[in-house]
């Protein structure tokens, strides 16, 4: 019976505590009753952690938009299923596609190698992702689920203590205004039992006043000391961003390195292997000729870029020899051909009924065919 009416009173306490709240709530948003404003350091440190923690979701969103099955699977308590990435499916299809056409011929060859490429692109996928899980994502989710919602918790407590001192100071301030008028109509013995009434109502409501002042001013130190602890977030967040990009640039660096050795592959196709259907065959292409420095206009054959220098081409209509400097290293595909150094120069010149597209380079005893692509003619 005891616990009954212990509980029964406690559950009174809780209801009159949030009612209490709930009009003084009401009554601020109303301009009914005054609000106490936290200082300027707490609020902006309320306004760091908000910020913090918008920014951190919307990072994470478009970050691990690649992790929302393992994510779930996670969840779960469960391992994902291992699925293949787009490039590796890409890759798969350019081999068997290529593997159809038939590996000797130009197309499905070139096919098989791009499909190569396009695996290993799709493994290094794999692992930056699982990286930037590991060392970037999961730091960022402890700091929304761990901290955010301690600190979410704390200032929530902290709204509540501060509506319950305005709530006592509003009462306090009624009691006395309720006092003063009592004390003004004293005609009556009835008004002086309501002054000392109102009198011990001011007492319990400074007292009142007193607990829920300590109670707020010890929240705001909690709140403030978590608070606080957002630059070290930060700090930390900062060191998992280096490590998002370190994982990012060895991404980069091995799909550049990967797509290096497969131009390097199919630019050592020989003229007739480029072709396809009697269309103009093209040379090997080096990834920095668009950013050489008076490099001549760049057209399109076969979807394979290439350079047209007028100079190069009043050569092949000459039958003398001319010094080239080269522009880019080129390893010789077979014996016919001649390994290039860049910033070297050579002696070339043209031979009746060779591709259009190569001339004949002389190096002291070294002779062979060199892209045309390769060389800038000095006058």
């Amino acid at each position: 019976m005891n616990i009954m009416d212990f509980n029964m009173k406690k559950l009174a306490a809780d209801a009159g505590t949030f009612l209490s709240r709930a009009v003084q709530f009401t009554e601020e948003k109303l301009g009914q009753a005054e609000k106490t404003e936290l200082d300027a350091h707490l609020e902006n440190l309320l306004s760091k952690a908000e910020c913090t923690k918008i920014w951190t979701e919307k990072i994470m969103k478009q970050t691990e938009d690649a992790r929302i099955e393992e994510f779930v699977y996670e969840k779960l308590d469960r391992k994902a299923p291992s699925r293949i990435n787009n490039p590796e499916l890409l890759g798969q299809y350019m081999i068997d596609a290529g593997t159809e056409f038939g590996p000797g011929t130009a197309y499905g060859n070139a096919l098989i190698k791009c499909g190569e490429t396009q695996k290993r692109i799709g493994t290094a996928d794999r692992e930056l992702i699982q990286t930037s899980a590991l060392n970037f994502l999961t730091p960022l989710r402890n700091f929304i689920e761990g901290d955010y919602k301690t600190i979410a918790k704390e200032r929530k407590l902290l709204q509540n203590k501060r509506l319950d001192l305005d709530a006592a100071k509003t009462r306090l301030k009624k009691a006395k205004a309720a006092e003063t008028r009592s004390s003004q109509l004293n005609s009556a013995r009835l008004e002086g039992d309501n002054i000392m009434i109102w009198a011990e109502e001011v007492t319990k409501s400074e007292q009142e006043l007193r607990i829920t002042q300590s109670e707020f001013d010890r929240q705001a130190e909690i709140t403030r000391l978590l608070l606080e602890g957002i630059s070290s977030t930060h700090a930390h967040h900062l060191r998992c961003l280096n490590d998002f990009v370190e994982a990012q640039m060895t991404y980069y660096a091995q799909c550049y390195q990967y797509m290096l050795d497969l131009q390097k592959q199919l630019g050592s196709f020989p003229s007739s292997y480029l072709s396809n259907n009697n269309q103009t065959s093209g040379t090997p292409v080096p990834s920095s000729l668009a950013n050489a420095v008076g490099s001549p206009a760049v057209a399109s054959t076969s979807g394979i870029v290439i350079t047209s220098p007028s100079n190069l081409s009043d050569l092949k209509e000459s039958s003398g020899s001319r010094k080239a400097r080269v522009l880019y290293d080129y390893d010789a595909a077979n014996s016919t051909e001649l390994s290039l150094l860049a910033d070297e120069v050579i002696t070339v010149f043209s031979v009746v009924g060779m591709d259009s597209d190569w001339l004949m380079g002389e190096r002291g005893n070294q002779k062979g065919k060199v892209p045309i692509t390769y060389l800038e003619l000095l006058n």
